[in-house]
């Protein structure tokens, strides 16, 4: 059985004015991610745990912000792009393990509409993502509320094992 690990993180700024995208899944808050797409950063962070496992690269060398296609693009489609990828090289995804930092909202109400917008995109079980959160203590930028960060965990397996 061939295994291949990643890791990915991700930062987005939080700003007045922008919705709120985590997991796949819109959160009401008074600040949202800003970004060149929806700056989801915790599909940002996985996409690039699965890109990393493989040695792919990163999110920006697939999706570039430089390029106006990826311009307010929902980041479930970018995830959906990677998910791709990683089955074109021939590999399975056995699971995910994701911690976001952030101080507010609390996104525990959200935890299992995220795993089960992210499992339908991956052909995973949702009790195959783990999703948990943490805060800085108000201290840093993401305990001022002026971003956040996402990092993931994955473990691929080759199909053919």
């Amino acid at each position: 059985m061939k295994l291949r690990i990643g890791s990915g993180i991700d930062f987005h700024q939080l700003v007045v004015g922008r919705d709120l995208f985590i997991g796949g899944i819109k959160i009401p808050h008074t600040k949202g991610a800003l970004g060149h797409s929806d700056a989801d950063v915790l599909l940002h962070a996985i996409c690039d745990a699965l890109l990393g496992a493989l040695s792919l690269g990163d999110i920006g060398t697939h999706f570039p912000d430089t390029d106006a296609a990826y311009k307010n693009i929902d980041s479930k489609i970018l995830l959906q792009k990677t998910y791709d990828l990683i089955t074109a090289k021939g590999y399975k995804i056995v699971n995910i393990d994701a911690t976001l930092c952030l101080e507010a909202p609390k996104i525990k109400p959200y935890v299992i509409a995220m795993q089960e917008c992210i499992a339908r995109i991956l052909h995973i079980g949702d009790k195959d993502i783990s999703i948990k959160a943490t805060t800085t203590e108000t201290m840093g930028f993401t305990g001022r509320e002026e971003g956040l960060v996402a990092m993931a965990t994955c473990l691929l397996t080759d199909i053919n094992s």
